[in-house]
C-alpha cells in the first residue's frame, strides 16, 4: 500500500508486467500448493511470445517457482543471476575480476596495442595469452571454492588462503581497470597520437604486461599454499546441500497470528496505554537484538494511537543529534497545521523545544522512541515537553537496560527468549508453510535446530526460511544441521544463525547484500537506486536478450525472500518499490564486509582507522573540512548521504581514486562539482539527488562510462554540452523543484533537451526535459526508452511530440506536464505501442472528447497507475473516468475538477489499492456504492475544504488499512466522532482526521 504522495514519480522500469505477474504468484505461494496455483486462471500480462525477453523472464519465473522443469522450458536458456546450489566463498571478487578480464579480452584496442607496442616492446607479445592464463586459473578456483562446504568455513586455513585467493582477485581488477582506462585514451587520442606518443605509450602496455607476469606469479604461489596446506581438508567430490523447491517465496506481511507468543506482553503494553490516569507514562521494553521488540511495540501502537489525537513514532539509533529528533518530531505532529516563523533547519534545541509544546498544546500525545541507546535521548529530547502534558505516553524501546530504568513505576517490560513450545511454533510456521506442522521424522531434528536458536524470534524465523527451502527428509535435515552445527555453536548465536543466510547466497547475491550495508542504519533504500547502482558495479551479469536493470531486480527480490532484506512498499505492480535492512543484520554485513574487504561504512564519518585497501567506503554525515587524510588507492563506490560535503574534499578522493565508479552523494549539501570529475573514466553512476548543486562542469562528456546522472531536484537548470557524447547513459534524471509547498502548477520544471539527444541511444530513462519543436524526432532514435517525463507542452508540441512517443516500443512510464494551467492539451495522437505501458501521469487541462481518446479507450484497461491534476473538469472525475480504467491499482486525483459531489459507483475501480483525493475545493459530497473499492488499503482524502458530510459507505470498506481526512471543512471532525465512524471500521490499522 502506497503512502499519500505528489502526483510526481520516479520512474518505472521492466519488463516490469512479467516480473510483477511472478511476484503475484511468489504472494500467492505463501498459502497455496503448487497444484492449486497452477490451477489458477492467471494469465501473464505481457505475453511471453511478445518479446524474446519477456519469454525468457516467463519461463525463468517459472523455474524459480517450481512449476516448470527446466527441461520442459521452451526457448533459449535465460541469463540470470547464477543462483548456484553450492556454497560460494568470496566468490563476488572473482566474479567481478572474470568480468573485468572478458571485458579486455573483447577489446579491439588491445589487438593494436600489440601489433604496434610489441615492435618496442616484446613482452606485449605475450598479454593476451597471459590474460588468458589467468581468467582459466581464476575459474578453476572458484570451482575449488564452490566445492567446499560451510564446515571448513571456520577452518583457520580455508580463511588463509581464501584471504589471498581474494588479494589476487583484486589486483586483478586493478590492472584490467588501468589497461582499460590508457585504452580509453588512446581511442580518444587516436592512431596519430600513437605515434606521436609510441615510446610513451608503450612504456605504459609494457608495465601492464610486467603487471600481469607478476599475477600469474602470484596464482602459482596460491595454488602451492593449497597444495601444502589442503591435503588433510576434505573436499566433498559434489554439492552437500541440495536445494529442492523453490526458495522465492515474498515474506508475507506480519499479523496478528504470526506473532508468536506476544500475547501477554500485548495485553500488558495494551492495559497501561489503556489506563485512565492524568498522569504522564514512560514505558520501556527492553531486551537483546531480535527479540521483537519493535515489531510488538509498533503492532500495539498501531491498535492505539487513534485514541490519542496527537502521535508520532521516532527511529533514534546509535546515530543521532537531539537537534535532528527534534526537527524530525516537530515535523511530524505539525506537517498539516504547523506554519513555522523560522526555518526549522535554522532552530537550536531550545527553539525546537518551544515550537513543540506550543503545536502540541493540552493535547493528549502517544510517543514511540524506537531504537534508543542513550538515556540522554530522553532527558534532552521529551523531558522538558513531556512534563507540560497530561495523561500521556511515552514508550521507549532499547538494548540497554540503563535505559530502560526510565519507565514510570511498574511499566517496564523486559522482553524474554519464547518458549520452547512457542520458539517450535514459529520455526515452524516458517520452515512448514503449508501446514505449520512439523513431520513425525523431523521432530528431533527440528528440535534441536529451534534449540540452538535460544528462543530468538529472528533467529528462529531466518532458520525456518532456510530449512523451508531444503527436502523434508531426516537426512537432508541433519545433514543440514550437522553441517552448521560449528557456526551455531558460536557465542554470537544472532549473527552466526543470520551467517547462515549468507553463506547459503551465491556470490553475485553477496555482493548485492553486503553493498545494502554501505547505506546509513535504518536508511530506505529505493528499489531504482538500487537496481542503478548493482548495474554501474557490475554485480548483474546478463547477456543481450535481457536488460542488466532486469537481473538486478530480480537479485533483490531474492535477496528479500531470503529475509535479508525487509519490504517497506510496494508499487502499483506488486514490485518493490522501497527496502530496508535490519539492524542486526546490517552488523553482520558490516562485519562481512570489513572481513572479506569489500567495503567499510562509519555511521560517524570516521575514516582514521579505516583500511586503505578498501574498495567501497560509506561516511554518513561527513563535514567539508574534514577532508580524508587517507588515501584510497583502490576506491570503487563513495556514499557519503545528508552529510556536508565540500569541492575540495570530492577533488581529494578525486585524486587519489582514478578508478572510482559509483558516486552517491544524495542529500547532502555540495554545491560544487570540482572539474577533476573529469579524470574518472571508470564512473558509471553520479548521484547528486537533493543537492545544491548549481551546474555540472562540461568534463563530464570524457566520462564515456557514466550509466546513471542522477541530479533531480538539485539547482541545475541547463545540462552541459557535451553530455551527448555520453553514448553508455542509461538512466537520465533532471528536474527542479522551484515551489516545495506545491501550490503553484509549475511547481517543479525540467531541463532543456541537449541537441543531439538521439545520440544516446542506450537510454532507459529520460526525466524530466522541456519540450521543444525538434524533441519529437531525437526521441524517435531512442527505442529502449521506458520512462520518459516531458513538461512544458503546449498544442503546438502535441502533433509531432505525442506520435513519437506513442511509437517507443518500451515504453512503461508517460509523464506530461503542460506548459500552464490554463494549457490545454490534445490526446487525440497518444496510442503508445508498448505492451508495457501502465503508468500515466497527466498535469493540465483536458480537451473535450479526452475520454474518447485511444489512451483511455484502447489502453485504459492496461493502466496501473494514473496521476491526474489541474485538469479543468466541471463534472465528477470518478464518474467518468471509472468505466476506463478498470484495473488500475493506484489513482490520484489533484486539483481536477470544480464538481461538489463526487461518487465511487457501484462495483467501481475492483483493482485499485490507494486512492488520493487532493485540493478539490468544491466537493460537498462523497458517496461509496456497493462493492466499489472490494481492494482498498489507503484511501487519502486531503484538502476539500467544503467536505461538511460523513462520506456514505466507509464502513463497507474492509479491506482498509489506512485513512488520512485532513484539511476538510472545519466541522468534519466534530460530525465523524458523532457519527462514532472509528468504532464502525475497527478493521482500519491506521485513522487520521485533522
Amino acid at each position: 500500500m502506497a503512502p499519500l504522495r505528489h502526483d510526481v514519480h520516479d520512474g518505472c522500469f521492466g519488463p516490469e508486467l512479467v516480473i510483477a505477474y511472478f511476484i503475484r504468484l511468489l504472494l500467492l505461494s505463501q498459502t497455496s500448493t503448487r497444484q492449486q496455483i497452477r490451477a489458477l486462471p492467471l494469465q501473464c500480462p505481457s505475453p511471453p511470445s511478445s518479446t524474446h525477453q519477456s519469454l525468457e523472464l516467463y519461463h525463468y519465473g517459472l523455474r524459480r517457482l517450481g512449476l516448470q522443469e527446466t527441461s520442459k522450458c521452451d526457448g533459449p536458456a535465460l541469463s540470470r543471476p547464477q543462483l548456484h546450489p553450492r556454497t560460494e566463498l568470496m566468490a563476488e571478487a572473482l566474479l567481478t575480476a572474470l568480468s573485468k578480464i572478458g571485458t579486455v579480452l573483447g577489446d579491439e584496442v588491445i589487438k593494436f596495442v600489440i601489433a604496434e607496442a610489441s615492435k618496442k616492446a616484446t613482452n606485449l607479445r605475450e598479454l593476451p595469452e597471459n590474460i588468458r592464463h589467468i581468467e582459466r586459473e581464476l575459474n578453476m578456483m572458484r570451482n575449488v571454492i564452490q566445492d567446499l562446504d560451510t564446515t571448513n568455513l571456520s577452518i583457520n586455513v580455508v580463511k588463509g588462503w581464501i584471504g589471498e585467493l581474494r588479494k589476487v582477485a583484486f589486483h586483478v581488477e586493478d590492472v584490467m581497470d588501468k589497461y582499460s582506462y590508457h585504452a580509453f585514451k588512446l581511442q580518444e587520442e587516436g592512431s596519430l597520437m600513437w605515434f606521436i606518443k609510441g615510446a610513451q605509450n608503450a612504456k605504459i602496455f609494457s608495465d601492464i604486461a610486467d603487471e600481469v607476469v607478476r599475477i600469474k606469479g602470484e596464482i602459482e604461489q596460491v595454488k602451492q599454499l593449497q597444495k601444502d596446506y589442503f591435503p588433510a581438508l576434505q573436499v566433498p567430490a559434489s554439492p552437500v546441500i541440495v536445494r529442492h523447491g523453490s526458495q522465492t517465496f515474498l515474506p508475507e506481511l506480519i499479523q496478528d497470528e504470526d506473532l508468536v507468543g506476544i500475547a501477554l506482553n500485548q495485553a500488558k503494553l495494551i492495559g497501561w496505554l489503556h489506563s485512565n490516569e492524568p498522569n504522564n507514562k514512560v514505558i520501556t521494553v527492553s531486551g537483546m537484538g531480535g527479540l521483537g521488540k519493535t515489531t510488538l511495540v509498533m503492532n500495539v501502537y498501531e491498535r492505539m494511537k487513534s485514541e490519542f489525537p496527537v502521535n508520532a513514532r521516532i527511529t533514534v539509533s546509535q546515530t543521532y543529534t537531539i537537534v535532528g529528533l527534534l526537527s524530525e518530531l516537530l515535523r511530524d505532529i505539525g506537517k498539516d497545521t504547523y506554519k513555522p516563523s523560522d526555518s526549522i533547519e535554522s532552530m537550536d534545541a531550545y527553539k525546537l523545544r518551544e515550537e513543540i509544546k506550543n503545536v502540541l498544546g493540552t493535547r493528549k500525545c502517544l510517543f514511540v522512541l524506537d531504537d534508543v541507546w542513550n538515556m540522554e535521548v530522553y532527558h534532552q529530547m521529551m523531558e522538558d515537553i513531556f512534563n507540560t502534558l497530561r495523561a500521556s505516553c511515552v514508550i521507549i524501546t532499547t538494548r540497554r537496560e540503563d535505559v530502560a530504568s526510565l519507565a514510570s513505576s511498574g511499566c517496564h517490560l523486559q522482553l524474554q527468549p519464547l518458549g520452547r513450545s512457542h520458539a517450535l511454533d514459529l520455526f515452524c510456521r516458517r520452515a512448514f508453510k503449508n501446514t505449520a506442522e512439523c513431520p513425525q521424522e523431523l521432530e528431533d531434528v527440528a528440535a534441536s535446530i529451534v534449540e540452538r536458536c535460544k528462543g530468538l524470534p529472528l533467529a528462529l524465523i531466518s532458520m525456518g526460511r532456510l530449512m523451508s527451502s531444503k527436502k523434508p527428509t531426516k537426512h537432508a535435515w541433519n545433514q543440514m544441521y550437522n553441517q552448521f552445527r560449528v557456526e551455531l555453536a558460536k557465542p554470537d548465536n544472532v549473527q552466526a544463525i543470520l551467517k547462515l543466510s549468507y553463506n547459503d547466497l551465491p556470490g553475485n547475491l553477496r555482493n548485492c547484500f553486503l553493498y545494502c550495508s554501505l547505506f546509513p542504519e535504518d536508511c530506505i533504500m529505493s528499489r531504482e537506486s538500487l537496481v542503478r547502482q548493482w548495474v554501474a558495479e557490475g554485480f548483474a551479469v546478463t547477456n543481450e536478450n535481457n536488460t542488466l536493470e532486469d537481473v538486478a531486480e530480480l537479485i533483490l527480490v531474492e535477496l528479500i525472500t531470503r529475509n535479508l532484506l525487509q519490504v517497506e512498499e510496494y508499487d502499483e505492480l506488486g514490485r518493490v518499490n522501497t527496502c530496508k535492512m535490519h539492524d542486526i543484520v546490517r552488523d553482520l554485513a558490516l562485519s562481512i564486509a570489513r572481513d572479506e574487504k569489500f567495503g567499510s561504512a562509519s555511521d560517524q564519518a570516521e575514516v582514521i582507522n579505516m583500511d586503505r585497501e578498501v574498495r567501497q567506503l560509506s561516511l554518513c554525515g561527513w563535514n567539508g573540512s574534514d577532508a580524508p587524510r587517507v588515501k584510497f588507492p583502490h576506491l570503487r563506490t563513495v556514499f557519503s548521504l545528508d552529510g556536508v560535503t565540500s569541492a575540495h574534499m570530492l577533488a581529494s578522493i578525486f585524486s587519489e581514486s582514478s578508478y572510482l565508479t559509483v558516486l552517491e552523494l544524495q542529500d547532502s549539501e555540495i554545491t560544487e562539482v570540482p572539474q577533476s570529475i573529469g579524470n574518472l573514466f571508470n564512473l558509471r553512476y553520479i548521484g547528486l539527488r537533493r543537492t545544491g548543486v548549481k551546474s555540472l562542469p562540461e568534463c563530464i562528456e570524457k566520462l564515456s562510462n557514466l550509466q546513471t546522472l542522477d541530479i533531480k531536484q538539485t539547482k541545475i537548470e541547463k545540462l552541459p554540452r557535451g553530455i551527448v557524447k555520453v553514448k553508455k547513459l542509461r538512466h537520465l534524471l533532471a528536474d527542479r523543484v522551484v515551489d516545495e509547498k506545491q501550490k503553484d502548477f509549475r511547481y517543479f520544471t525540467g531541463v532543456q533537451p541537449p541537441k543531439d539527444l538521439s545520440n544516446l541511444v542506450e537510454l532507459q530513462t529520460l526525466e524530466t526535459v522541456e519540450a521543444t519543436n525538434d524533441l519529437a524526432g531525437q526521441l524517435d532514435n531512442l527505442r529502449k526508452l521506458k520512462s520518459v517525463w516531458v513538461c512544458k507542452v503546449t498544442a503546438i508540441h502535441s502533433a509531432d511530440l505525442f506520435p513519437a512517443v506513442s511509437k517507443l516500443p518500451l515504453l512503461a512510464c508517460l509523464l506530461l506536464n503542460a506548459s500552464d494551467e490554463d494549457q490545454t492539451l490534445h490526446l487525440e495522437t497518444l496510442n503508445p505501442q508498448s505492451k508495457q505501458f501502465h503508468r500515466l501521469i497527466v498535469r493540465g487541462r483536458w480537451a473535450a472528447g479526452t475520454l474518447q481518446c485511444p489512451i483511455f479507450q484502447g489502453h485504459g484497461k492496461n493502466l496501473k497507475y494514473l496521476a491526474l491534476s489541474w485538469s479543468g473538469l466541471q463534472e465528477d472525475p470518478l464518474l467518468l473516468i471509472a468505466p476506463h480504467v478498470p484495473n488500475l491499482t493506484y489513482l490520484s486525483l489533484n486539483r481536477v475538477s470544480s464538481t461538489e459531489t463526487m461518487v465511487i459507483s457501484e462495483g467501481s475501480f475492483p483493482q485499485l489499492k490507494t486512492l488520493i483525493l487532493k485540493n478539490m475545493l468544491n466537493v460537498k459530497q462523497l458517496t461509496v456504492g456497493k462493492d466499489a473499492l472490494p481492494n482498498i488499503e489507503g484511501l487519502y482524502i486531503v484538502a476539500l475544504p467544503k467536505l461538511n458530510k460523513v462520506p456514505q459507505g466507509f464502513e463497507s470498506l474492509v479491506s482498509l488499512r489506512k485513512l488520512w481526512l485532513l484539511s476538510l471543512h472545519k466541522d468534519f471532525k466534530i460530525l465523524w466522532e458523532r457519527s462514532r465512524m472509528r468504532q464502525k471500521m475497527p478493521e482500519v490499522v491506521e485513522v487520521r482526521v485533522e
